[in-house]
């Protein structure tokens, strides 16, 4: 059996953050959420 062509119809960004311990990654994450989700609103529920 094969599996249903998968269809993208949603913009997305992967975002990846390098950096060392207590440097502030999750606080940077944190943030870029927030003003996109003010810019942008949110589609759909958080997990």
């Amino acid at each position: 059996m094969s599996k249903a062509k998968f269809e993208r119809n949603k913009p997305h960004v992967n975002v990846g953050t390098i950096g060392h311990v207590d440097h502030g990654k999750t606080t940077l994450t944190a943030a870029l959420t927030r003003v996109c989700h003010e810019v942008w609103g949110t589609g759909e529920s958080r997990a």
